[in-house]
Formats: structure tokens, C-alpha cells, sequence
């Protein structure tokens, strides 16, 4: 792994793709796209913001929204309802002890989202999720974790509405600045979390992997603590034409991982932990290949990044990996097929063979 950081950013603004009708139909049938009384353009007509600061007193990149009464009675009933749609299957038996606690709204990012606070009235427990503008890429994005890496995703669609359940985890910028050099954190298995993350990203091409966009889980085991890094933004998925804006271990953001990659593993130990997660990755591929074939052919012809990006990131693909194939993408659908033939032919061919012995 490099440790080099890179000034190399992706795009400041990235436009939104909207959903086309194969890709509606996609999300009609795998049961993402559900009916709902309200859109994400209502919750824009609120009245004034409070800034937001953190528990040091330094600001955020989100706002407190406030709505006039009548148009807060018909938010609040809403997203309770929606709250019950992510969690319980839209069981409404349970919302009765439910309340919006509060709304924070984002300028900041392509999808400008609202963050919605639910609170359980009878012990003040609360849990949270996002509101955002509907993008083809972020969809693409969100359907390919939930099928290609070891999260479930659990989202959906409304017109030109996305909905979004929170997940939890430290946020990456914060563990860096307050987790990373503590005595009890475990920093060879961070090591090789994050190399199985900067793998994850790269073959199924989601970029700009920022610290702030994942967030670190930190599960107790056996006498020590095993960690998950997972990605919360999905806007750049196969949009940008810089191959090292698919590793997030070009980000100067995310150099102290690289540096403790670099500290506690040899070239040796990245390559098994590179093989083990495009292995996995196999496996999942394998299990839901009929699906992702279906995603990926609708992802074929979708206008989803610009001409000049596509070029640039199958030349630099077929330059890294020396294959030709790459040149002939036209959209980033295809170069993504080509990306992920890539990268999982030869463990798919050693796979579907070992699947076919036991069979015998």
C-alpha cells in the first residue's frame, strides 16, 4: 500500500443523476421503492436554521430547521411514519410512543440532506435518519454495498425522494484525531481493516473515501477488539475519472491509517488481506449474481458521469492493469462490468469450481 498522500480532490460539486425508469422498475421489484405522502422538496420549506455546533462548541456543517405549526404537524406525523416503514416493515402498532425530536439540514454535500431525529417518548431513547434528493449514482452505490460487502443497506426510494437509515459508527476524522493512538485500540487489526476497505472501494469503484464519509465500528471479542470501516456516502459511486480517487488510501485525510498500515504490515500480509476481501467479495457475487447482473445492465446506458471522466478513468484502468478491454467502456456501467471481471475472474473460476466438487 502507498503510504503517499494526494492533493488530488474529486469534484466540488457533482450533479444529480436522476432515476431512470429500468432503474425504478429495478427498485419496484426488490421492494426499495414504497409510496409515500410527502417528498423531500416539502421538508425544504422550512422557516429559519440554528446553527448546530458539536460538544466542544465548534460549529458543524449542519442546521437546526424550524416549520410553521401547520406545516410541522404534517412533517412530524410523516416521518414517524417513515421511521416505522425502515424499521418495522411499516408496522404502525409501535408509533404511538413515538415523536420527531428534531430536523438538521446540511448545505454541505451533493445530496444536501436532512437529518431526522426520532425519540422514543417513554424512555428519551432516540435514533436517527436522513432525507435526501434521489441520485441515480448514490443508488447505484448503496445497491452494490449491500450486495458486494459484508453491510446491509437498508434504504429507499419515493419519486425523487431517498431515504436513508443512519449508520452508526465513529465517524473516520474523529477516530483518527481521538481513537488512533489509543493504548487499547488494536492498530494491526485496524491495519487490516483498512486494507480490506481500500480493496472493497477500489473493485466495485466507489470513490472519494474521505475519513469524514465512513465511519469505524468497534466490536469487543476475545480478550480484544475486531474493527469494521464503513462507507455513509455514496455519492461518488463510478463517477470520477482518477483511478487513486477510488483508493482511499490516496486521501491525505486518511494518511495516519496508511501510516499504521505501513507501521505494523508487510507486503506480504496486505496481498492475503487484499485476496481475503476480493475473495469474499466473490462469494457475495456468486450468491447474488442474478441481481447484480440485472443492477449492472441497467447501469450500462445510464448517464451518470460526464464523458471526459469516463475517458480518463478507462485509460488509466487499462494502463494499471494492462488490459485493453477497458478502452472499449463507453459508459461507466460497462467499464464498471470490466472492472469487476477484473478484479474477480480468476477467484470466480476457483470459486464456481470448488462449488461444483462439492456439489459432485
Amino acid at each position: 500500500m502507498n503510504p503517499q498522500g494526494t492533493s488530488d480532490l474529486p469534484s466540488k460539486k457533482k450533479p444529480i443523476y436522476p432515476i431512470k425508469d429500468d432503474l425504478r422498475n429495478y427498485l419496484v421489484k426488490y421492494g426499495r421503492e414504497v409510496k409515500l405522502p410527502f417528498g423531500y422538496k416539502d421538508l425544504k420549506r422550512f422557516t429559519y436554521t440554528i446553527p448546530l455546533k458539536d460538544k466542544n462548541g465548534h460549529d458543524t456543517a449542519w442546521e437546526k430547521v424550524s416549520y410553521d405549526m401547520q406545516e410541522w404537524s404534517f412533517l412530524r406525523d410523516c416521518l414517524v411514519k417513515v421511521y416505522a416503514i425502515l424499521k418495522t416493515e411499516g408496522d404502525m402498532s409501535y408509533i404511538d410512543h413515538l415523536d420527531v425530536a428534531r430536523i438538521d439540514f446540511c448545505f454541505f454535500g451533493n445530496s444536501q440532506p436532512f437529518r431526522i431525529r426520532i425519540i422514543n417518548k417513554f424512555n428519551d431513547n432516540y435514533d436517527h435518519y436522513y432525507i435526501k434528493q434521489a441520485d441515480a449514482s448514490r443508488v447505484y452505490g448503496l445497491e452494490l454495498e449491500h450486495m458486494l460487502s459484508p453491510n446491509r443497506m437498508v434504504y429507499f426510494t419515493c419519486k425523487d425522494t431517498l431515504i436513508e437509515e443512519h449508520i452508526p459508527g465513529i465517524p473516520g476524522d474523529i477516530f483518527i484525531a481521538e481513537h488512533l493512538n489509543d493504548p487499547h485500540t488494536n492498530q494491526i487489526r485496524l491495519a487490516k481493516e483498512f486494507v480490506k476497505f481500500n480493496e472493497r472501494c477500489f473493485v466495485h469503484l466507489l470513490g472519494d473515501m474521505r475519513a469524514y464519509n465512513f465511519v469505524v465500528n468497534i466490536t469487543p471479542d476475545i480478550e480484544d477488539y475486531q474493527y469494521r470501516i464503513r462507507a455513509i456516502d455514496f455519492d461518488q459511486q463510478s463517477y470520477e475519472g482518477r483511478k487513486n480517487l477510488y483508493l482511499p488510501q490516496f486521501f491525505k485525510e486518511n494518511q495516519p491509517l496508511v501510516n499504521v498500515v505501513s507501521k505494523h504490515l508487510n507486503p506480504k500480509s496486505i496481498e492475503q488481506y487484499q485476496a481475503e476481501e476480493k475473495t469474499m467479495m466473490t462469494f457475495r457475487l456468486v450468491s447474488s449474481r442474478y441481481r447484480i447482473m440485472e443492477l449492472l445492465d441497467i447501469m450500462d446506458d445510464d448517464d451518470i458521469s460526464k464523458p471526459e471522466k469516463i475517458l480518463q478513468l478507462k485509460e488509466s484502468l487499462a494502463l494499471h492493469f494492462n488490459n485493453s478491454h477497458y478502452l472499449k467502456a463507453k459508459t461507466m456501467g460497462q467499464l464498471l462490468k470490466t472492472h469487476l471481471k477484473q478484479s474477480l475472474r480468476k477467484l470466480l473460476k476457483q470459486v464456481t469450481k470448488t462449488k461444483n466438487k462439492i456439489a459432485d
